[in-house]
């Protein structure tokens, strides 16, 4: 009884200090271990107000298979998702370009029928783990940064979390920095290890609007994960952190170059280290 009750103890000091944690400001999580996020495990799922039927309880959704679950998704979002895209001038098809930020636990869907690009909807992410810094190992809790790709091929409706898609790390950049690990998603369940996790009628709209522009013809949907919304002045509060230079130096110029021209920056991989595109990165005012 007493080692029980010595373990309890420990565990709830433990769980504490993860809360606690999860609590403080970036600079405060940035020198704590990269252990799972455990404040988002325990705290309430974010909300966001669509205008969908709801999804059937895990416990039903979970004995469907691929074909019925999209058949269930399709009948009961498709059309009013149509109607809304159209009231905006976009089609089920429109191009899709997703953007996610770690710290404000924030996913942007942008749209694009032709026009230009037009932010879509910003999506509060349910769950995700470690810290700010790019995904170096499996195991590591850690959701990547940088520049990945969603095709056809990483659509996954049979996923144990609702509905997935894989953004496909690693990357050559990852692969080339022997970087570890797979498998890692947006998907829904609001839980995730390394994942972004969304709720499921988010995940729903999401995967219906990827999907769409995929079999319209997009060739990949780009995925631009952050670790913040970056800025010369919020880079300025990050001076002497280790991935500090990653962040003004690889991941800042496309991030910049979208915000400036509404284009997608075409990222490529140079020595080890992502580069914008030449044409792209002399039209970036102020030149980096």
């Amino acid at each position: 009884m007493k080692r029980r009750l010595t373990f309890l103890a420990l565990a709830g000091l433990f769980l504490g200090l993860m809360f606690w944690i999860g609590r403080q400001p970036t600079r405060v999580r940035n020198v704590c271990l990269p252990l799972p996020d455990l404040s988002s495990w325990m705290m309430p799922t974010p909300t966001l107000d669509l205008p969908y039927p709801a999804p059937p309880e895990p416990e039903e959704w979970d004995t469907l298979p691929a074909a019925q679950r999209l058949a269930d998704v399709n009948r009961r979002v498709r059309p009013l998702l149509k109607t809304q895209l159209e009231q905006r001038g976009f089609i089920l098809g429109s191009a899709v370009y997703l953007r996610a930020y770690k710290d404000e636990r924030e996913l942007e869907l942008w749209l694009n029928g032709g026009q230009g690009w037009d932010l879509w909807r910003i999506y509060p992410v349910a769950a995700a783990s470690g810290r700010l810094g790019p995904k170096e190992r499996e195991g590591d809790f850690q959701v990547p940064e940088g520049f990945y790709t969603i095709t056809s091929r990483q659509l996954n409706p049979a996923s144990r979390y609702h509905l997935a898609l894989n953004i496909g790390y690693p990357n050559p950049l990852d692969l080339h920095h022997q970087r570890t690990g797979s498998f890692i998603m947006i998907h829904g369940r609001d839980v995730s290890i390394g994942c972004l996790a969304m709720t499921d009628p988010a995940m729903e709209e999401i995967y219906l609007l990827v999907e769409a522009a995929l079999a319209a013809g997009q060739p990949d949907i780009p995925v631009h994960c952050f670790p913040f919304r970056l800025s010369p002045d919020r880079l300025a509060t990050c001076t002497g952190h280790p991935w500090h230079a990653f962040w003004q130096e690889e991941l800042l110029p496309a991030h910049t170059f979208f915000e400036q021209h509404l284009e997608v920056p075409d990222m490529q991989v140079t020595n080890g280290r992502y580069t914008l595109e030449a044409g792209q990165k002399a039209r970036l005012h102020p030149a980096p």
